[in-house]
């Protein structure tokens, strides 16, 4: 069952309020900002001297390496793209696990594959470490705001535990299941929302194809049936302005809906329209660039000009 509760504030021992955060990006910024505001004493760490500098400025305390942030943290957070990364971040040469004591808690909030969330866990496990998976949903404006719907998998007495920091970043939290349940969950939605961002992309272009106003089509979209998130709020700022500045990029939506096919095929379920959604948007990332806007979909599309894709 989901339990979505409003986080509670609970009280920490001075221990328990040092934070270690690893990875600093456009959600991660703001989140340790709101950490910040919340009392809790942030170590963090990027590869980017830039955004250390801005943790700095906000309060925070930056390191060169995850180890050294992990230093004096009985609770750290990755924020990274990938499970790869986070396993690195962790268990690599020199990394963050070896420096935190025994029993400590990782929450893991990045966009990570569910199977190796399950794997790491259990590397985690024989080092003394606990793990729960509380990727968020949201997006950069939520995430400045503290109001981010936190999706946690794991142990509920580790899930408890962590309520206090996630409470400080997110406004709602969803306890859905065992450990990679969060990130099996952030998947799946993503597909369901790249769905509905390139469903509202085509029929704008097929629309205006016939003469169709795209504004209006919007607005009927969303007096209809046919509204989504999508059509909502990012059809207008961000495609119909041509800004495509909605703060995630095509590359980790491509991944995100990669990881979600990818978990299908592991578990032996036939999924195609999954399937061919991740081939689609891998092939937009691949031609419009690591760096493009995920609201950029809107180009490729309309490059496609009825080809086959």
């Amino acid at each position: 069952m989901i339990d979505a509760a409003a986080p509670q504030d609970r009280p920490m021992n001075a221990a328990g309020r040092t934070v270690a955060f690893i990875g600093l990006g456009q959600m991660g910024l703001p989140m340790t900002r709101k950490l910040i505001e919340a009392g809790f004493t942030v170590r963090g760490s990027d590869i980017s001297r830039a955004a250390c500098d801005a943790l700095a400025r906000q309060g925070g305390h930056a390191f060169a390496t995850a180890a050294e942030a992990a230093a004096d943290a009985t609770i750290l957070i990755t924020m990274l793209p990938n499970s790869g990364i986070v396993h690195d971040a962790l268990l690599g040469t020199g990394a963050a696990a070896a420096a935190l004591p025994s029993g400590a808690l990782v929450i893991d909030m990045s966009s990570s594959a569910p199977l190796d969330t399950r794997k790491l866990g259990e590397e985690l496990a024989a080092r003394g470490l606990a793990l729960i998976d509380a990727p968020v949903s949201g997006g950069v404006r939520r995430a400045a705001l503290g109001t981010l719907a936190v999706i946690a998998g794991g142990a509920p007495a580790d899930i408890e535990r962590a309520r206090p920091v996630l409470g400080a970043m997110g406004s709602s939290v969803f306890v859905v299941g065992a450990l990679g349940s969060g990130h099996a969950i952030k998947a799946l939605n993503n597909y369901v929302s790249a769905a509905g961002l390139a469903a509202a992309c085509e029929a704008v272009i097929v629309g205006q194809r016939f003469g169709l106003d795209p504004a209006t089509i919007v607005d009927v979209l969303n007096a209809s049936t046919g509204r989504n998130n999508s059509t909502d709020v990012k059809m207008k700022p961000f495609v119909l302005s041509g800004t495509f500045g909605s703060g995630f990029s095509m590359a980790l939506m491509a991944k995100d809906i990669r990881t979600a096919a990818d978990l299908a095929a592991r578990l032996g379920q036939s999924a195609p329209g999954l399937e061919r959604t991740a081939d689609m948007w891998d092939s937009a990332s691949a031609a419009l660039g690591k760096d493009a806007d995920h609201t950029a979909i809107y180009r490729f599309l309309a490059d496609l000009d009825g080809k086959d894709d």
